[in-house]
């Protein structure tokens, strides 16, 4: 995976200076994205309809992608056919990642390793683990490649001085 290049957001007007100093590494954003067990998913369909959904999913450092699985007639597969971009953030409102990207959907067949490190992130049974594998391949698995992505502290002190966007 590339490592992304650390920015500021454009966000003076809430005190977000453009000098560097300060800004998050990305090993932080990584942290919270391997950590987080709910993620939001937001979509929206071909007419800007928004569609916000938690989900589970899993990070995949090696890659650089994020990963999670829905059902085929959800609505937000839907919206993704339609429009394959898609924000993702974690469930945290104060060490805040939100990465913005393009989705693609992957042949479960050629993504276990993947599938296999999303089922061992919420099951410890090996016989759960092989369960989730296959109940994940049912349904469309759905790769995020990010394009850019935020990080944010919300308090006092960090939210200013410690506000970062990486773009890849």
């Amino acid at each position: 995976m590339t490592t992304p290049r650390a920015e500021r957001p454009a966000m003076a007007d809430y005190g977000v200076p453009d000098e560097l100093d300060g800004v998050l590494p990305w090993s932080w954003a990584e942290e919270r994205l391997l950590a987080c067990r709910n993620y939001w998913v937001v979509t929206a369909s071909v007419s800007a309809r928004p569609h916000a959904m938690p989900v589970w999913g899993v990070w995949v450092p090696e890659t650089g992608h994020f990963a999670f699985s829905s059902a085929a007639g959800s609505r937000k597969v839907r919206n993704l056919e339609a429009n394959p971009q898609v924000t993702v953030a974690v469930d945290d409102s104060i060490e805040v990642v939100v990465l913005e990207g393009r989705a693609a959907f992957l042949d479960p067949a050629t993504v276990t390793d993947t599938l296999h490190a999303f089922a061992t992130k919420y099951w410890d049974d090996p016989q759960a683990v092989t369960d989730g594998e296959a109940f994940l391949a049912q349904n469309k698995v759905v790769e995020v490649t990010p394009e850019r992505a935020f990080g944010i502290i919300e308090d006092e002190v960090d939210f200013s001085q410690r506000a970062t966007r990486w773009v890849w």
